[in-house]
């Protein structure tokens, strides 16, 4: 079987089959084998990893993985695409192709499965409008991985690695990197795809830290008090806090703080009580958590 990574290849796969591309899946398929030499060196792909593959489509990036990796599962959700990847990934006994949801897939057993329990890597070029549904899953789920390496759109990726301060910073820049490290590997123009998407995308990898940056009592704790810093995010942090119904403590339970708590907690921290939730770091959104004591309501 030929490489599929060239418009004249993916063209006529399609024709062959009839396929019509699914504006409800977001399938964009790479046409550019550049792009996935790249992705594949980004992604540190070796004879001794087990690579899950979210969305191969055609078999055009399953390809190179195969022929990289030890083992790859790929997670396909289009039942429309299985006879093409039959014929497409036909010469590679180390591929297992899953025609599942990748949100209703157990990573955790699939991983113990194939690759005795060992960390796996995770590559894709994931539909844009489920990206950050997966990406989340992937990190608050009990999955062992080395990295993430994934095609998401340009926006996406420039949040993810968005620093304090910055127009991009935001509640899901400090939920990613509370769990891995962020780097942007390349942007890829939208000429690089069959159809063409509307927007830029980016190869972002994300590298799980060995151990958490910050130490906090409860992550759910955390997490709903950024949440509430950034879903008023023009409003002073004490102000955002005070007015949110949405903070919650480790078990679920709702919380009330009041603006006080807050301005004693940031006096602690050597901060401003005007000071904005866009400007803390992760490490002071993590002292913050631990300092302020919800009642539960």
């Amino acid at each position: 079987m030929a490489y599929l990574a060239t418009p004249t290849a993916t063209g006529e796969i399609i024709n062959k089959y009839g396929f019509h591309f699914q504006k409800r899946y977001g399938q964009n398929f790479l046409i550019d084998a550049n792009i996935l030499d790249k992705i594949i060196k980004a992604a540190e792909i070796t004879r001794e990893d087990c690579v899950l593959e979210i969305g191969p489509g055609i078999g055009t990036m399953t390809q190179y993985l195969a022929e990289s990796a030890k083992e790859v599962v790929a997670v396909e959700i289009d039942k429309n695409l299985l006879p093409i990847l039959e014929e497409t990934l036909s010469e590679y006994e180390n591929v297992t192709v899953v025609n599942k949801d990748i949100l209703n897939v157990d990573i955790g057993a699939l991983a113990k499965e194939k690759n005795e329990g060992n960390p796996i890597k995770i590559v894709a070029n994931l539909p844009y409008y489920i990206t950050t549904p997966i990406i989340m899953g992937l990190l608050e789920g009990q999955v062992s991985f080395h990295s993430i390496t994934v095609m998401v759109q340009k926006e996406v990726a420039e949040r993810i690695q968005a620093r304090p301060g910055t127009k991009d910073y935001g509640a899901l820049s400090l939920a990613v990197q509370y769990y891995v490290k962020p780097e942007v590997m390349m942007y890829v123009p939208p000429t690089c795809f069959m159809p063409r998407p509307g927007v830029g995308s980016a190869v972002i990898r994300l590298t799980r830290f060995e151990e958490p940056l910050v130490k906090v009592e409860s992550e759910r704790k955390l997490f709903s008090i950024i949440r509430a810093a950034f879903n008023q995010r023009r409003k002073t942090l004490a102000n955002a806090l005070a007015n949110s119904a949405s903070l919650i403590n480790d078990k679920g339970d709702g919380m009330k703080v009041t603006r006080q708590e807050v301005y004693d907690a940031l006096d602690k921290m050597g901060l401003s009580s005007s000071v904005r939730g866009e400007v803390l770091t992760l490490e002071q959104f993590a002292d913050l958590s631990n300092f302020l004591s919800f009642p539960v309501f």
